[in-house]
């Protein structure tokens, strides 16, 4: 595709996003021996969980952007989701957003095109396949919340750590991305902080009213 663009002259004129909505899944269900042929192949790498989680390994995903001549190749550690693809192209078109319209978009544009400086996301929510898992990730901070499932989940991973034994973790992902250690009892007031900030974004908007 990127060669087709170049070939017809118009790759200055395209922004090409490619991501992926959701980590790895294995045995969900398809007949195509997906664990079988695993080996010692690790979908998420480092990472725990897989499609249907709010850990790491279900929402942190490959995220390219490419845009000749305006994007220089680089590597960003900001954080963006699709979900801000309506507020940010919104501003790259010069477009206003209904007041009423895509509550949780967030205007991340600089980071989307590798801006110097630009950054992306401060918090992100996160919700499994129903509102049984959720997930706050805030800068170096990730808040998980889960309750009881009336059914199994597909198997995401061959080595996933077992779910924690309460109803919230917290862990630090600066030194801990692969979320294998819960430290809400060393921190508290981290905890109690997150805590309260999720049940105000699951009850109210986060994109500021117009």
């Amino acid at each position: 595709m990127l060669t087709t663009l170049d070939r017809l002259g118009i790759a200055e004129q395209t922004l090409v996003v490619l991501c992926s909505d959701n980590g790895p899944v294995l045995g969900d269900g398809y007949k195509d021996d997906a664990v079988e042929k695993l080996g010692d192949h690790r979908p998420a790498g480092p990472l725990r969980g897989g499609k249907y989680s709010v850990f790491e390994g279900g929402t942190r995903t490959p995220f390219i952007t490419r845009w000749s001549g305006r994007i220089r190749p680089t590597v960003s550690d900001e954080v963006v989701s699709t979900i801000d693809f309506a507020a940010s192209f919104a501003s790259l078109t010069g477009q206003k957003l209904a007041d009423t319209a895509c509550l949780d978009s967030h205007n991340v544009l600089g980071a989307l095109l590798g801006e110097p400086g630009a950054k992306g996301r401060t918090e992100l929510l996160q919700q499994g396949n129903d509102d049984s898992q959720l997930g706050l990730r805030a800068g170096d901070w990730k808040l998980v919340r889960l309750k009881k499932r009336g059914k199994p989940q597909a198997t995401v991973s061959v080595d996933s750590p077992r779910e924690p034994d309460g109803p919230f973790a917290l862990y630090q992902l600066s030194t801990d991305p692969g979320e294998t250690t819960d430290v809400s009892a060393k921190f508290p007031n981290e905890l109690e902080r997150l805590k309260s900030r999720l049940e105000q974004l699951t009850s109210a908007r986060s994109r500021p009213a117009n």
